[in-house]
């Protein structure tokens, strides 16, 4: 079965299972999905691109990614929870990161806190979170079908990508509509046990 390469809003939403990508904001090349996301968007949102100009992770370190081989994207969630709760998120994706390329690819990844996705030992996704106003846009990169010449050089852990990791490319909605329902059903369980 060929590989899906395409994230337009097309291939992806009629596989979509529950609120989370509704609506669903793809564009081709954009600085950051971060910024997509505005005040007249609502909880679920998402915004994904094939290719982030100025992608950045913790610490205000660059996030970058060749176009079409990673999934890039932003999710808004309004969480009725206090505001010291919201660093939580950042784990609670993660794990469901995690999960969804467990269950997609067969590998173990682990989580290394606060924000990255390992997978033996070297880093193949990260998050992060920026809250204001009640609201909080989840970032979200993973290395999936990523060249080894294409990944950084320079950080620590080191890189890697899904695609040296199982020695196949992955299939990128696959993992998008899975790691959306993970995420999803994970929320609503941290809400309900932390909402105030």
């Amino acid at each position: 079965m060929a590989v899906t390469s395409s994230l337009r809003p097309e291939t992806v939403v009629p596989r979509l299972r529950g609120r989370f990508g509704h609506p669903y904001l793809f564009v081709d090349v954009c600085p950051s999905t971060q910024r997509l996301l505005r005040d007249e968007h609502s909880e679920g949102a998402v915004a994904l691109t094939e290719e982030q100009t100025e992608g950045r992770g913790r610490l205000g370190r660059r996030w970058s990614s060749p176009p079409g081989v990673s999934l890039l994207f932003s999710l808004l969630l309004e969480p009725p929870v206090e505001t010291a709760r919201l660093p939580e998120l950042t784990l609670v994706a993660g794990q469901a990161g995690a999960e969804a390329v467990a269950q997609v690819t067969g590998l173990a990844p682990e989580i290394k806190l606060p924000n990255d996705i390992l997978v033996g030992g070297r880093k193949t996704a990260g998050i992060l979170a920026e809250a204001r106003d009640g609201r909080v846009v989840l970032g979200i990169g993973i290395n999936v079908n990523v060249p080894a010449p294409d990944l950084p050089e320079d950080i620590d852990p080191p890189a890697t990508s899904l695609l040296l990791e199982t020695g196949s490319e992955v299939d990128r909605v696959e993992l998008l509509v899975e790691l959306l329902d993970l995420l999803e059903r994970a929320y609503d369980e941290w809400v309900a046990t932390t909402g105030t």
